[in-house]
């Protein structure tokens, strides 16, 4: 038997992907609400790629306050990760609490701390695990759902405004339950 051996034979499915462009915060908010009305966001890991600014916090908070979450929503940049719940989730029934859990592996740099900090067990838990910068722990995570990939398209910038410039935004599904945040992300 050769090791390393590729049969062509074999054919992988290229994960399902869908792009869009957010010319306002009102249609990231938009977005963010599509995907807290679907059933699989409450144990999904999602991935969000881009460069600094891109707009990934600015997301999780519109999907946060969709999903119910009260009170302050601050980046995890410093912290590594800060834990969230809702009790208002409207995908919930009364009385059951969402966990989530928004993670920044901006600075991130020894994978020992991975255990360490208890990341594995956060990541085997229930919820929502959404991870910024996910390049940075690469290999660690498990399973991911889908990933969002954000960047400024500069064709679609508001000259006459202080407003930021219009994103591209793309979508891959990696699993049934990403394809259904695909979905809902389309509708």
């Amino acid at each position: 038997m050769q090791t390393g051996f590729h049969d062509p034979r074999i054919v992988e499915t290229p994960p399902a992907a869908w792009s869009t462009q957010w010319a306002t915060e009102a249609d990231t908010a938009a977005f963010a609400q599509r995907l807290a009305a679907c059933p699989a966001i409450v144990r999904a890991t999602l991935v969000l790629h881009g460069d600094l600014g891109a707009g990934k916090t600015t997301l999780v908070r519109h999907l946060l306050r969709a999903l119910g979450v009260q009170g302050r929503i601050k980046s995890p940049t410093y912290a590594v990760v800060e834990p969230h719940s809702s009790t208002a989730c409207p995908l919930l029934q009364p009385g059951e609490t969402l966990s989530i859990w928004h993670f920044d592996f901006y600075r991130f740099t020894d994978p020992r701390e991975w255990e360490d900090a208890g990341f594995r067990e956060l990541f085997a838990s229930p919820g929502l695990k959404l991870v910024e910068w996910p390049e940075r722990a690469t290999g660690l995570m498990g399973v991911v759902d889908a990933e969002l990939t954000l960047s400024p398209d500069h064709d679609m910038a508001h000259p006459d405004t202080a407003e930021a410039p219009a994103r591209r935004v793309t979508l891959l599904a990696h699993t049934p339950a990403g394809q259904q945040l695909l979905e809902a992300a389309r509708s």
